[in-house]
């Protein structure tokens, strides 16, 4: 009787691989995968003790939902701050004043140099002020829509629901003013008398 080892031909070393292959990551909590050495009681021990550990904390799982909550203050805010006006809308439409007093020294009209002077920096202030209340609209939406796409039965908290729907308000409120003043539909320009 020989007791000297060999190494294993081609066809048992692929044997061997293909009997690991079949082992694969979702048989792992069958009894049958169980490590060699271990009873097929311990790998069901082991697989109820993993399956207790996922279902001890559902809340963990699910997340806390600040991320919703912030985005909802953000876009509430953004809606207000597009109806009463921002830093950046000033500043914007003092440029376009200031640009508009360089090209009203060539304007011939009453008309042109009411043009020059105040329509295109109140055309400006529209325009940012509406980019931010579309802004506010898009994430209060997104808050909104959110836990549709997420774990199943997962729901916001009331008070986010509540802010998300003022921001949506805003939002809408906002963007309304925005193109009935963009469009001088809110307060026409002023006319000179000829």
């Amino acid at each position: 009787m020989d007791t000297t080892k060999t190494a294993p031909t081609a066809a048992e070393a692929d044997t061997a691989e293909d009997k690991a292959a079949q082992n694969t990551p979702a048989d792992a909590g069958t009894p049958e995968a169980a490590a060699p050495g271990t009873s097929v009681e311990d790998a069901q021990v082991d697989a109820d003790a993993d399956e207790d550990v996922e279902d001890a904390d559902p809340a963990a799982a699910q997340g806390s939902g600040v991320g919703s909550a912030a985005s909802a203050i953000v876009a509430a805010g953004l809606g207000l701050v597009a109806l009463s006006g921002s830093w950046v809308s000033r500043v914007i439409a003092e440029r376009q004043t200031l640009i508009g007093q360089i090209e009203s020294a060539n304007a011939t009209t009453a008309k042109e140099k009411i043009a020059a002077l105040y329509g295109d920096a109140w055309h400006m202030t529209a325009l940012v002020n509406g980019v931010l209340a579309t802004l506010a609209l898009l994430i209060a939406v997104f808050v909104l829509a959110r836990p549709a796409f997420g774990a199943p039965g997962r729901v916001l908290p009331v008070w986010v629901r509540s802010v998300s729907w003022a921001a949506v308000a805003l939002g809408i409120i906002g963007v309304l003013v925005f193109g009935l003043m963009y469009f001088d539909l809110l307060v026409a320009l002023p006319t000179a008398a000829e």
